[in-house]
């Protein structure tokens, strides 16, 4: 039997932590092997000086740089064994100048890209795979590209056992709300009411709240981006409650499990 690996593929340094973070910490606690594909290199993000992608003077090597060693931080502190970043270009957010790029990982021709997760895949032959849905989550063009790339490379190399895409229950994000808002925390409400995949397409809730300690850390790690900020400042009671726990929709599984499961190696050990 081959040695039991699970592979996350990503778009960008830090997409790792939130919606897999948890799930890559507990494998590599129970023996896993884990690997994670990044693939970009996460350019368009703010610079040391503070300039915003596309300012004049905006130092697109330096963050790339500055974000790959946070990457590389982050998957110690998760326990991650292989880290496989591609090295395309960062597109931006849907709508910035960046997406026009010629090098662009969302403008790469998806052969081009599952050809490389195709060669990874064959290397370390994962029995799960775990990647963005069609959306890429919320719609960002790297996101979406790299559903295109894993599941061709997937389908391409017909190795892995069962496929997934994290996923935030709705009646979660409802619950969360309700909680902000007694912590008296704001920015919640804002969310829309179709936030988040319908309770039904749920098909794995995993208990990684003894790992929630370390997805924090991971995060911190990520100390470039703002983004974080806002979770990195949550209470300690709201933040075990956000990353207790990750959500998955199954897209296959070669092998037989419940309608519902816990643990996404199910059938597999």
């Amino acid at each position: 039997m081959r040695q039991l690996t699970l592979m996350a593929v990503h778009a960008h340094p830090d997409d790792e932590v939130l919606g897999t973070g948890g799930l890559l910490a507990r494998c590599a606690a129970e023996g896993i092997r884990t690997v994670l594909v990044t693939c970009t290199n996460g350019e368009q993000g703010d610079d040391e000086g503070g300039r915003k992608p596309g300012e004049p003077g905006h130092d697109d090597a330096g963050v790339a740089r500055r974000r790959l060693a946070e990457l590389a931080e982050s998957a110690r502190i998760l326990g991650i064994d292989h880290v496989e970043p591609l090295g395309y270009r960062d597109s931006g957010m849907d709508g910035w100048d960046a997406n026009g790029h010629p090098e662009a990982f969302a403008n790469l021709p998806v052969e081009r890209g599952a050809a490389r997760v195709a060669e990874l895949i064959e290397k370390y032959r994962p029995q799960v795979v775990v990647t963005y849905d069609e959306n890429g989550g919320y719609g960002h063009p790297d996101h979406i590209q790299a559903h295109r790339v894993a599941v061709a490379a997937v389908e391409r190399t017909g190795i892995a056992d069962k496929l997934y895409y994290p996923a935030v229950p709705r009646s979660a994000v409802r619950e969360m709300g309700l909680r902000m808002r007694e912590l008296g925390i704001e920015g919640f409400d804002e969310l829309p009411d179709d936030f988040g995949v319908p309770d039904e397409m749920i098909h794995a809730v995993l208990d990684v709240s003894e790992h929630a300690g370390r997805k924090f850390k991971a995060l911190e790690a990520h100390a470039s981006q703002g983004d974080s900020i806002f979770l990195l400042r949550l209470p300690e009671e709201a933040r075990q409650a956000m990353f207790g726990s990750e959500a998955f929709t199954r897209v296959f599984s070669r092998v037989d499990v419940p309608e519902r499961e816990d643990d996404l190696f199910t059938g597999l050990r």
